[in-house]
């Protein structure tokens, strides 16, 4: 990986413990340490891993980068697949997850300032093919358009978190076919290096996750929102036929 300054490093650390923070204060009290006592250790082994080159071999079937995006998401599934997940799902207040969203400016800041080191490729950063950046831009519109003047309503969030999940897809697709690898597809002369090493593997293994975590979780109480309402509709119906 080309070097780079310090203080981007330190940059996306706190980027990093800026994310750790705001999903603190999304979940529940009862869940909070749990939380720190699960998602300290995965930082910690994720760090280790990547400072040591771990992830800097790239020629092994399945790709050793699997260990750091393939928990996160069988935890995602987990919560979507077990009634106890799903109750969780339903307690995160959806002000905040629209908040949350904020991290993706400092993360986009810090992959364009990663180009410039030569350490990402430019379609990765917001002069290419990444507008990532928008959903945090417009994040703190949207939460203050739908939860404090309420004149956005669930068909506009429902919108937003699609158009956000769509652009992160865009993103990880990017950078899983900009890395050195078997996978590899494009950006050869200037491949995605700093995602592999310390601290910028907590991108794809922690900030991503989350972040998908506050997409899921926002559209699964707006579609069960939907279907309460629907429900209530048809009851509704039936009582003005009686």
């Amino acid at each position: 990986m080309p070097p780079v300054p310090f203080g981007l490093d330190l940059a996306f650390i706190l980027t990093t413990i800026l994310t750790l923070g705001m999903l603190l204060r999304v979940v529940a009290a009862q869940y909070r340490q749990a939380l720190l006592v699960a998602g300290g250790p995965w930082l910690l082994n994720q760090a280790v891993m990547a400072y040591t080159g771990f992830y800097t071999i790239t020629d092994t079937l399945p790709p050793r980068f699997a260990l750091a995006i393939g928990p996160p998401l069988l935890a995602l599934l987990a919560l979507l697949a077990t009634a106890r997940g799903r109750r969780f799902l339903d307690e995160l207040p959806p002000d905040r997850l629209t908040l949350l969203h904020v991290v993706r400016i400092p993360v986009e800041l810090v992959l364009w300032a990663l180009y410039y080191y030569q350490a990402v490729p430019g379609l990765m950063t917001f002069e290419g093919r990444n507008w990532d950046i928008l959903m945090g831009l417009t994040a703190p519109l949207v939460y203050y358009l739908a939860f404090r003047r309420r004149w956005l309503g669930p068909g506009g969030l429902v919108v937003w978190n699609v158009v956000g999940l769509l652009l992160l897809g865009n993103i990880v697709r990017l950078g899983l076919l900009s890395a050195p690898g078997p996978f590899q597809q494009f950006s050869f002369e200037q491949p995605n290096m700093a995602l592999m090493y310390f601290p910028y593997v907590w991108l794809p293994a922690f900030v991503v996750p989350v972040v998908l975590l506050a997409h899921v979780a926002a559209l699964w109480q707006l579609r069960a929102a939907h279907k309460v309402g629907a429900v209530s509709g048809r009851e509704t119906d039936q009582t003005l036929d009686n």
